[in-house]
Formats: C-alpha cells, structure tokens, sequence
C-alpha cells in the first residue's frame, strides 16, 4: 500500500537514502562499541566494560527507530552486511587497541555520525519532514553524550 502523508516521493527518498547512512554508521559504531566491550583490558576494564555495554545497548535501540523510520516513509530497510559496510563511512577497526584507543576510535565515529545527522537534520527540515528531524534530534543526542562520556576517558 502507497504511503500518502504530505510528502512527495522524491522527499521520502531522500531522507530515506540518507537514514540509510546514518543507519549503517550507527550500525557500525554499535558493532564497534560492543567489539571493543569484548576485549577491553588493564586498570578500567570494569568500568569501560560497563560504559560499553550500556553504549551498545542504547545504540541498538536508535538502530531500531532509524529502520523503522525509513519502513514507515515507506521504503525498505537494506540491512545487510555488506550493504551496511558499503554505507558507513565509519570504518571497522581490525587491529586490537589498548582502552585509550579505543575510546579515541569511538569518539572518531561518533563525530562521523554527528556530522551526517546534521546534515541530514536539514535535508528532512526542508522537506518538511518533521517526524525525522525529531528522530535525529534524538540520534544526535545520543550520539554527542556518548562521544562526551568517551572523551571523558582520553
């Protein structure tokens, strides 16, 4: 069934394609986040173990809201791996980092996903999208307490 809310076509495509890429960026920084959970060492592992989990957990769940998002624009959600890894402009991390780093390589792709929320902030306030630039308001709060709360750790 056709979606019939006050948007064009064009309008729900392009603010569709570009949750898909903040998607797949916050897909990648979750994946990040909960890789990093696993194999923290030394002196703040408790702690950044903690911090991690509860990143990922939060993660998951604006992970969720952007797909359904994009389903309720009415368009479907591409939400493949290699799709995911295709969009991200936040890259894997394939070497193993010491705590520090890894805080450092999460504040990097958090930046990487505040940037493209903005962005896109506007795009959907252009389009009258009201809907999607409260989602991302929501997603760059997350987005910039979790590079704060990282930050905290450099």
């Amino acid at each position: 069934m056709e979606v019939h809310t006050g948007l064009t076509d064009q309008a729900k495509v392009r603010v569709a394609e570009g949750l898909q890429l903040l998607l797949a960026d916050t897909y990648a920084i979750y994946l990040m986040t909960q890789n990093f959970h696993w194999n923290v060492c030394g002196v703040e592992f408790f702690s950044l173990h903690s911090l991690f989990e509860k990143q990922y957990t939060d993660l998951a769940e604006n992970i969720d809201e952007l797909a359904e998002r994009i389903r309720a624009l009415g368009l479907y959600v591409d939400a493949s791996f290699t799709s995911f890894k295709e969009l991200a402009a936040v890259k894997e991390v394939k070497k193993v980092l010491i705590a520090k780093e890894m805080c450092h390589e999460l504040v990097l792709a958090h930046e990487v996903a505040i940037r493209n929320a903005r962005n896109l902030s506007q795009i959907a306030e252009s389009e009258n999208d009201a809907a999607t630039v409260d989602l991302l308001g929501r997603s760059l709060n997350l987005h910039e307490k979790q590079a704060w709360m990282l930050r905290s750790q450099i």
